[in-house]
């Protein structure tokens, strides 16, 4: 696939790419929102759809309220957010939710990807390792950034709601946030990853099962844990 990256990388990135291949990986599993690229993909999108009036309007009387005492108080947990946030699209022609979603990355988030984790990937990809992505973002969003790093849309394992006669769904497929991440991977890979990356706390279940965890510019809660626990740690260049 194209990219309008640089193929010319730092030193340092060079290094770390390298580091990674080195392994001998086979199965790979990667975070999204802050591991594969800079942005909070999911909160952009929630806005994105405001905007363009994607979302009805009694969904969003309901929704707004709960997100901002989410933002603010930290009253409504991480992964009942991110379950919130796909089912309001319940009744929506998810074909719809895909065009939206596929505009939306390539106009908001494609700008921000950190070129080194998009090489690894593709590197990867090259030598035949399985890879994957787990995130706590909706599926539509989250599919069409994974297909860009080369991670086919079958390999996503995302927030997502069931789909019936081309429609979304109020109920809920799962929900990958924290332990639930760890949980999609058994459920579904039924494989202990060899390499896991991510970058914030609620991928430390997913870090821990691996056989080599990787932490890409974490929040400060994951790095202290990694510092601790001795984990590489790697700031892209984004």
């Amino acid at each position: 696939m194209s990219t309008p990256i640089s193929e010319q990388l730092s030193e340092r990135a060079e290094k770390f790419v390298s580091s990674v291949l080195a392994l001998d990986l086979k199965l790979a599993v990667f975070d999204c929102d802050g591991t594969l690229w800079q942005h909070d993909s999911g909160s952009l999108f929630f806005a994105w759809e405001q905007k363009r009036g994607l979302v009805p309007q009694e969904a969003l009387d309901w929704i707004l309220p709960r997100y901002a005492a989410y933002k603010e108080t930290s009253a409504i947990a991480e992964e009942v957010m991110c379950g919130d946030m796909v089912t309001i699209h319940h009744g929506l022609d998810e074909e719809l939710l895909r065009r939206e979603a596929e505009t939306f990355w390539h106009e908001q988030i494609h700008g921000c990807i950190f070129p080194e984790m998009f090489k690894l990937t593709h590197a990867l990809k090259d030598r035949g390792v399985d890879l994957w992505a787990v995130s706590s973002t909706n599926n539509w969003v989250v599919e069409v950034g994974a297909e860009y790093y080369g991670i086919p849309r079958e390999h996503v394992l995302a927030a997502e709601v069931h789909v019936e006669n081309g429609k979304a769904t109020d109920r809920l497929v799962r929900v990958p946030s924290g332990p639930d991440k760890k949980v999609a991977i058994n459920e579904v890979i039924k494989r202990r990853p060899d390499a896991v990356f991510g970058n914030s706390v609620h991928d430390l279940h997913m870090l821990e099962i691996a056989r080599h965890p990787f932490v890409i510019h974490p929040n400060p809660d994951l790095r202290a844990i990694a510092e601790e626990r001795q984990w590489p740690i790697y700031e892209p260049l984004g």
